[in-house]
């Protein structure tokens, strides 16, 4: 992780306008390459310098799209429980990474806007900049594996008809989704909308919160 992402630079934020096209275009990379080793285990590669926001949204697109094949694995119905318990370990540090990298994010954004002087009548959203381009990431990598469902050579037609009806679906809510995006950034930066950071708190994977771990050290 970067120890200070408050002065991250990049092009990210240069058009408002554009700011959801950019990032898919960065998520889009990363899936890309991701399947050029099509491997959990690889090694993220250095696109990106650490001092760039594009680092993180890279670094998210990453650790979601290995833990999209991690999910594949673990739902094997013949996959030994020792290897199941591994993979749901590794599932574990995957969310808890996501989180963290999203919280990066957001605090980029508010570093962003730092001068912006909110309307006295702004209102918070629902989610946070950041987790909405979560869900943005979340939507790239369905959106390539259901094309990847489309060009099957083993699929039935109607395996394939069904996953163009769901490809539309998903591009249409990738349009969507983007639009909303954008506007919120635009929404912030003109002080309509005040930033807001969600914290998760997630709590199972800290041994002083998740009463079955810290149960086991008191005894």
């Amino acid at each position: 992780m970067i120890a200070d992402n408050h002065g991250l630079t990049g092009g990210l934020f240069a058009d408002l306008n554009v700011v959801s096209q950019r990032a898919s275009q960065i998520y889009d990379q990363a899936i890309r390459d991701y399947h050029l080793y099509d491997s959990t285990e690889a090694e993220m590669p250095h696109v990106y310098s650490q001092s760039q926001i594009e680092f993180l949204i890279y670094k998210k697109a990453w650790t979601d799209t290995v833990q999209w094949h991690v999910e594949d694995l673990i739902r094997d119905i013949d996959i030994e429980p020792a290897h199941a318990l591994r993979l749901k370990r590794k599932i574990d540090t995957l969310n808890q990474d996501r989180t963290d990298i999203v919280e990066m994010i957001d605090m980029v954004i508010v570093n962003q806007f730092e001068d912006i002087v909110p309307l006295p009548d702004a209102r918070i959203n629902t989610e946070s900049p950041a987790w909405a381009l979560d869900r943005l990431s979340i939507l790239c990598l369905k959106l390539y594996h259901m094309r990847q469902e489309t060009v099957r050579k083993d699929a039935r037609p109607e395996h394939t008809e069904r996953c163009f009806r769901k490809l539309a679906i998903l591009e249409e809510q990738h349009t969507t989704l983007s639009v909303s995006i954008n506007e919120l950034f635009h929404d912030i930066s003109h002080g309509s909308k005040r930033m807001k950071v969600y914290k998760q708190m997630k709590m199972y994977n800290d041994l002083s919160l998740n009463p079955v771990m810290y149960r086991k050290l008191t005894h």
